[in-house]
């Protein structure tokens, strides 16, 4: 899972230099939606959904629609690994989220510092790293970071008995018809290289189709907020391939800053030691 979401911010930012953030939201969620689709229609998991609709609607808005529109417009400013450390808060966010709404992942003292370093982290690396023209793009980016956080608490939360591959298909059904004519009326007049097409391939493909159902089965695994610890490794994945593919800038400031943001991550979203018959007791 951290491999296949670390990957997406290199193809985005191919893809991007060719085709508008819509475009490219309407193209990948249209490849998703198309492998999807029958899969969850032929198990009956679609009519399961229906009940469930406006709950998925706004899973929909938070985790697909909105934040890669954001990512995609944000990357044609700032490097792919820029993107993908600033995701790397997304843990942080659950928490924080997870603490105001009464979850159980409620952080302790070691999570309140784990949060500290974190923050400390993404203000060294905005702070050195990020120029004044690029705050938009990163103001971008935090919009993302809040929308996948609260996508996997409303998974854990509200549709943790929905069909995975029901609310997946809905939602990148759903947002492709959104994004249907915007997609359609930028589409580039001329046909876009292999390399932007090949990134489509796999962003629909393995980084949407695939990746969702995985994700959510993580989810049903260990919970809402220990589930967007792949961010861990993400932003690792996301910095070997800008800086060794797009010869994307690595400075020390941003090396700190990624060192921080993790370890922050790792302390926050720890779970507390308990007693040997406490984590035998039937749940």
């Amino acid at each position: 899972m951290a491999v296949i979401w670390g990957i997406p911010y290199l193809f985005i930012k191919i893809a991007v230099g060719e085709l508008s953030p819509a475009t490219l939201v309407f193209a990948r969620t249209a490849i998703g939606a198309a492998l999807l689709l029958p899969l969850a229609a032929a198990r009956g998991d679609l009519r399961a959904v229906r009940p469930h609709w406006p709950i998925v609607l706004l899973y929909t808005t938070v985790e697909v629609a909105a934040p890669w529109f954001f990512l995609s417009d944000a990357e044609r400013r700032i490097s792919s690994s820029l993107a993908g450390l600033l995701i790397a808060g997304v843990p942080l966010v659950g928490v924080v989220m997870a603490w105001l709404t009464g979850g159980q992942d409620r952080p302790d003292a070691r999570g309140i510092v784990g949060l500290m370093l974190g923050l400390a982290g993404v203000a060294l690396v905005v702070g050195l790293d990020v120029r004044a023209d690029d705050l938009f793009a990163v103001v971008e980016v935090g919009l993302v970071v809040l929308g996948y956080a609260t996508g996997a608490l409303i998974i854990g939360r509200r549709l943790r008995g929905v069909p995975t591959a029901g609310v997946v298909a809905a939602s990148l059904a759903v947002t492709a018809l959104v994004y249907l004519p915007f997609g359609l009326s930028q589409w580039p007049a001329a046909l876009p290289s292999m390399a932007a097409i090949g990134s489509v391939a796999v962003l629909g493909v393995v980084c949407t189709a695939v990746a969702f159902l995985v994700f959510f089965a993580l989810v049903r695994e260990v919970g809402s907020v220990r589930a967007t610890v792949i961010t861990y490794f993400n932003p690792v994945v996301a910095v070997i391939l800008g800086v060794g593919l797009l010869r994307e800038p690595l400075t020390l400031g941003f090396a700190i800053g990624l060192a921080l943001i993790l370890a922050g991550s790792i302390v926050a979203t720890r779970r507390p030691v308990r007693a040997p018959e406490v984590e035998a007791a039937p749940s």
